[in-house]
């Protein structure tokens, strides 16, 4: 028998199962070393929970959103028009329970995909042990299971997948029941009356806006000027409009200082002295990397002043033999990121071909009411003088598809390069604008021009139509440019 190429990898979120699928199709001899479940947080408590929990949130502000004026009329147990009351409601014991059934169920299906490629899979907790043996050259991995036995495991190469969990204040810890981090908040059977969330980066911003749809009285905690501190600012700005104009309370530049439980309510504490009170607090203030008591730096591997594994484009690590992938990288906290830096990490070490990674073609989504998706440059890009781009940008308002479906809020925007007209970014602020980002996402990662864009055809009417708009109106700016000069 031929030599095999053992991987061992340890964690089994995107980054690890996907590096399992490829390593064990390539003819490796795959073992995964998890302790939750495969699939990791991005299945069980983040990714594929919170969408499933919006995706009830979406369906409850459609309809709230737009029903007089799409002539619905709903007649049965209707409240009386002087009483302010909704007219649909939300069982959350039951969404949730969905909820956790949907990520259980997913878990299952990596778990058996994996399972028929040839990985094994192992309950436990690994760790490096030491660095490469001088013989020849494989690495160590000690595998902890829950029963407290060991098991010593030779890799030729070995994967870092193990992700990162909720950062925690001192003076805000999370007690499961009143005071809640993200993975926490699917145990609720009752509807929070009145939510405070602490923190408005894309966590809170997308469970602030869920939870608001679902029927809870919203305060939004951020300490910086705006939501979204980090996404184009005039996405930004049309998700804060939409937020303050369905009630929301948006406190900018309010920096959270402590939360305490008292009784059924809880007391949060800004550092400017006032004090805001609700029933349940939920904290979304970032995530550590999961690399403390694995033996990495003693193993060669080298940490980031913020403890995530540094990588290269291939996910090598600074010891040989070691890659990484996903959260515990500190590289764009995306499924779609971590699964990718899992493949090229099993493609570069077992000599299949591969590229490099290139986060300029990376599309990602933020799941409010209207979402907000993105590729390529960004507006910030442009105004830092990073690229010199031309932008335009197209409000739904004028599309017919829009009107139609009662849409008011939302944009497409563009980002070209002058004299050629190669799209090099785009923004799509839209009812599922995870879909309608995909042309533009083929567009950045393939150097397709406006015009090109531009005279592919596309349904009438559609939210579509307005991609293909902006591309046209890109295109005179350029023909128009050309003639000046």
């Amino acid at each position: 028998m031929g030599y095999v190429t053992r991987i061992v990898i340890i964690g089994g979120g995107p980054g690890g199962y996907e590096a399992a699928l490829v390593a064990a199709q390539l003819g490796a001899e795959v073992t995964v070393v998890d302790c939750d479940g495969l699939g990791g947080a991005s299945v069980l408590t983040d990714c594929v929970p919170s969408k499933t929990l919006i995706a009830t949130a979406e369906v409850m502000t459609t309809f709230d959103s737009s029903y007089e004026e799409l002539g619905i009329i709903v007649a049965d147990d209707t409240p009386p028009l002087e009483r302010s009351a909704r007219v649909v409601g939300v069982d959350l014991g039951k969404v949730n329970r969905r909820v956790k059934r949907l990520a259980l169920a997913q878990s299952h299906d990596i778990t058996a995909a994996v399972t028929r490629a040839g990985a094994r899979v192992m309950r436990g907790r690994g760790r490096l042990d030491g660095c490469q043996t001088a013989a020849d050259g494989s690495r160590c991995v000690v595998v902890e299971a829950a029963d407290g036995t060991t098991e010593r495991l030779t890799a030729d190469a070995v994967l870092v997948a193990t992700g990162a969990r909720p950062r925690e204040l001192e003076d805000a810890l999370p007690d499961g029941e009143r005071i809640l981090n993200w993975t926490q908040v699917y145990d609720l059977d009752e509807l929070p009356e009145e939510l405070i969330v602490v923190g408005s980066g894309v966590t809170g911003a997308e469970f602030a806006g869920a939870y608001q749809a679902l029927g809870s009285t919203v305060t939004l905690v951020s300490s910086r000027d705006r939501v979204l501190p980090g996404e184009d600012p005039d996405a930004a700005a049309v998700l804060e409009d939409v937020f303050r104009r369905r009630g929301m309370n948006v406190m900018a530049r309010s920096r959270a200082q402590s939360v305490k439980r008292i009784g059924d309510r809880v007391e949060v504490a800004l550092a400017d002295g006032r004090v805001i009170t609700g029933t349940h607090c939920l904290m979304a203030v970032g995530a550590i990397p999961n690399t403390s008591g694995m033996g990495l730096e003693e193993s060669g591997v080298k940490l980031t002043g913020s403890g995530h594994i540094w990588t290269d484009k291939v996910s090598r690590t600074s010891a040989p033999g070691v890659y990484a992938a996903g959260d515990v990288t500190g590289i764009f906290a995306l499924a779609s990121v971590a699964a990718m830096q899992g493949r090229i990490a099993m493609y570069h070490f077992l000599g299949d071909a591969v590229a490099p990674l290139n986060l300029k073609t990376v599309s990602s989504n933020v799941f409010t009411d209207p979402e907000i998706a993105t590729v390529g440059y960004t507006q910030a890009d442009v105004d830092n003088k990073r690229i010199v781009a031309n932008v335009v940008k197209l409000p739904l308002l004028r599309n017919p598809r829009a009107k139609m479906q009662g849409i008011r809020d939302g944009f497409v925007k563009l980002f070209c390069r002058p004299g050629t007209g190669i799209v090099v970014g785009g923004v799509v602020v839209a009812p599922k604008a995870s879909e309608l980002i995909h042309p533009i996402s083929i567009a950045v990662d393939n150097n397709l021009t406006v015009e090109q864009i531009a005279n592919a055809f596309t349904v009438y009417p559609s939210l579509s139509g307005s991609v293909a708009e902006v591309a046209r109106q890109l295109h005179t700016r350029k023909t128009a440019e050309a003639d000046q000069g």
